[in-house]
């Protein structure tokens, strides 16, 4: 019996040419790869220096760069730059996220490449759109302090950046949005276009819900550890053994049901606390009082009894927890990859289903310039008349 074929992905047919490394540009090419794009990812020679990153830098390569096709190809030199120019005409899309005038100088730039290749899509990630920052060179945590995510995110005196590069990451997504809208285009218009995406707008447009309370309320909204809170049952509470939980009650009929759940019928019965507003009101009161009965119960006993009861909550849950969360395993959300040196590691996906299915792993982490020959003896200038 033969074996069933792969269903075909939105972008079969579509390719993709990748200069790009770290996790904003990566994210934008493991999207598209993702959604059946062939992505071709240029490295220099010895390879994206991404792949050696420390730290918590060490992760960026096996999460951002699957499904792609790894060419090997030295852009600093002048056959190199003809080889990957003759590339990106061979492609429909072309991605970049290095600093400001890199391309331009190497000639592989959107003005340069839609001369010779009109229908050529064209993606630039940086960190600033044209405007008066626009030749600064940017990191998450730059633009985080300076669209308000930072003060948003600390307590009052202590901006705090975000635990993950969210704007990288959202850049990247963003930059994958615009290719599948100017592909759209693209069949009625016959030509590419030049898309720009960039971490500063991003985190503004993260920000976004802060600047429009502050426009009709004229008052500046409070960083979020120190808000005035909507729901007077909203916090992380300290349970017995150390262990935390987050609770959220947001409504009338909740509040009643978790003062069942924890058997304090003295709060459900006392009408100083009868509707959220009242609450609201004594809220330091009131979850002090919580906290005290709260501290008794243990998380394992009292999580399963939230769920049932249908109480908002959430265990405190580190990174590295997750690699066993049944939920992710049982969704086909964490699903094992080949590694570049052979090993396998477990890899989050797309957070989408279509079809019913999640867009999955198709192909291993590819090792440095391991699609080289195939990829270049494809070229027109390659190929034998």
């Amino acid at each position: 019996m033969s074996p069933t074929p792969e269903p075909r992905l939105p972008l079969t047919g579509i390719r993709v040419l990748e200069f790009t490394h770290m996790v904003m540009g990566p994210t934008c090419g493991m999207v598209l790869a993702d959604l059946g794009a062939e992505v071709i990812k240029v490295e220099p020679p010895g390879g994206d220096k991404t792949r050696e990153l420390p730290g918590l830098g060490i992760g960026f390569f096996r999460s951002f760069n699957r499904n792609k096709k790894s060419v090997v190809i030295d852009i600093g030199t002048e056959d190199g730059r003809a080889t990957a120019a003759e590339l990106a005409g061979e492609c429909d899309v072309v991605l970049e996220n290095f600093r400001p005038g890199l391309m331009a100088g190497f000639g592989l730039d959107y003005e340069t490449l839609s001369q010779r290749f009109p229908r050529l899509i064209y993606v630039t990630h940086k960190g600033f759109m044209p405007g008066p920052y626009e030749n600064r060179l940017a990191l998450d945590e730059v633009v985080q302090m300076m669209g308000g995510l930072s003060y948003m995110t600390g307590p009052v005196g202590r901006p705090l950046r975000a635990g993950t590069s969210v704007n990288d990451i959202m850049g990247g997504m963003f930059g994958a949005i615009g290719v599948l809208a100017a592909l759209r285009e693209r069949e009625f218009t016959g030509r590419g276009q030049e898309i720009q995406s960039a971490l500063f707008e991003n985190c503004v447009f993260l920000s976004s819900q802060h600047m429009q309370q502050f426009a009709m309320t004229g008052e500046a909204p409070p960083p979020m550890p120190s808000r005035v809170s909507a729901w007077s049952v909203y916090d992380v509470f300290m349970l017995a053994d150390g262990e935390q939980l987050f609770i959220g009650a947001v409504s009338d009929k909740q509040f009643l049901t978790l003062c069942r759940v924890i058997e304090a019928p003295e709060l459900a019965a006392d009408p100083a606390l009868a509707t959220n507003t009242l609450r609201v009101g004594v809220r330091p009161a009131l979850l002090q009082k919580l906290g005290a009965i709260l501290q008794h119960h243990r998380v394992q006993e009292l999580a399963p009894r939230l769920e049932a009861a249908g109480i908002p909550y959430a265990p405190i849950v580190r990174p590295d927890q997750l690699m066993d969360d049944p939920h992710l395993k049982a969704s086909g959300g964490l699903v094992p990859m080949q590694t570049d040196d052979g090993g396998t590691t477990d890899v989050v996906l797309l957070p989408l289903r279509m079809d019913g299915r999640r867009p999955g792993v198709r192909r291993p982490l590819p090792k440095v310039g391991e699609h080289t020959e195939e990829i270049l003896a494809g070229l027109p200038s390659r190929v034998p008349a």
